[in-house]
C-alpha cells in the first residue's frame, strides 16, 4: 500500500479486496471497537489516505467481533481540556473529508453503534445494518451535546420529530426499526451484513465512477451546506466535557451505578 495506512496504533485494519474495494475495519472487539483518543487521530488520516487513494473505488467500513463501534472508550482517562480541543479540530476535519471523498463510502454496521461509531455509520453513502443491530447517539446520556453528527444528517434522513426524540431521549434503535424510520438504507440478518456491503461495493466498483462521484458530490451539498450547524454543536460538545454533567457521568460508569445529573438537581428541576 505504498506509504498509505501505514500509521497509527494498529487498532484500525486495511484490507485491500477484489475491484479496487478497501475495507476498513475497526479492530478492539474486547472494547466493542471503542476509540481511544490516539484513535480518532488515525481514523482521521485512514480518511486522509482514502481521498488521495488512486487505487480505491469504494470503501467499506466494519468492526471486528460483535460491534461496530461503541464511540469513545469511558474507561481511558479523562480528555484534558488540551485534549478536548484537539479532538474538536479532528472531528471537524474527519467529517469534513468523510463529505469530501468522492469515492462512495459503505458502512457495515455488524453490532452496535454508539457516538462516533453512529456518526461513521450514517455519514457513509450506503448504510447497511443488521436487524438486530443497536443503534444509540447516545451522548445526552453521558452529560454532553450531541456533536459529532445528529445536528447535520439526522434531520435529512428521518425528519425534526424522530431526531428530536431520539437525539435528546438517546433511546435505543434497532437495525430493522431505524431501516424502517430511513435512519439506515438497508437492515439485513447479522450474517449477511459484510458479505451484503461488499456485494454493493463490488457492483458500484465496476460502475461509472465519474457518474458515481459527480452524484455524490452534488447530494453532498445538502450536508456541507449544514456544516455550520455540525461546527456549533460539536464546540458545545467539547465545552461540556468541562462540565459537572459528563464528569459525573463518567464517575458513575466507573462505580457501576445510575448518573445523578448536577444540572437535574438545580433549582427549577423536576419536581420530587
Amino acid at each position: 500500500m505504498s506509504d498509505l495506512y501505514k500509521h497509527g496504533t494498529g487498532d484500525v485494519l486495511v484490507e485491500r479486496r477484489d475491484d479496487g474495494v478497501l475495507l476498513i475495519t475497526i479492530n478492539r472487539p474486547e472494547r466493542y471497537n471503542a476509540l481511544t483518543l490516539p484513535m480518532f487521530e488515525e481514523m482521521n488520516q485512514i480518511w486522509a489516505d482514502v481521498e488521495r487513494d488512486e487505487q480505491t473505488r469504494v470503501v467499506v467500513i466494519t468492526g471486528a467481533g460483535k460491534a461496530f463501534c461503541t464511540g469513545m472508550d469511558v474507561a481511558q482517562p479523562d480528555p484534558t481540556p488540551e485534549d478536548a480541543l484537539a479532538m474538536l479540530e479532528t472531528e471537524r476535519k474527519r467529517v469534513a473529508t468523510m463529505l469530501r471523498i468522492e469515492k462512495p463510502i459503505i458502512s457495515a454496521i455488524n453490532g452496535p453503534a454508539v457516538g462516533y461509531g453512529l456518526s461513521t455509520a450514517l455519514l457513509a453513502d450506503i448504510s447497511i445494518a443488521a436487524d438486530d443491530a443497536v443503534l444509540i447517539e447516545g451522548h445526552t446520556k453521558v452529560g454532553v451535546t450531541a456533536g459529532d453528527h445528529a445536528a447535520l444528517i439526522w434531520p435529512l434522513l428521518v425528519g425534526m420529530a424522530k431526531t428530536k426524540y431520539y437525539v435528546l431521549t438517546s433511546e435505543k434503535l434497532t437495525g430493522a426499526e431505524a431501516e424502517r424510520i430511513g435512519l439506515v438504507s438497508l437492515s439485513v440478518p447479522r450474517e449477511q451484513v459484510l458479505p451484503r456491503a461488499l456485494e454493493v461495493a463490488s457492483q458500484l466498483a465496476r460502475g461509472s465512477q465519474q457518474a458515481l462521484r459527480f452524484t455524490k458530490r452534488t447530494l453532498n451539498a445538502w450536508l456541507t451546506n449544514a456544516m455550520p450547524q455540525h461546527e456549533l454543536s460539536s464546540a458545545l460538545e467539547i465545552l461540556d466535557f468541562a462540565g459537572a454533567d459528563y464528569a459525573e457521568a463518567r464517575q458513575a460508569f466507573r462505580e457501576k451505578r445510575p448518573v445523578d445529573f448536577p444540572s437535574a438537581r438545580t433549582v427549577g428541576g423536576p419536581a420530587n
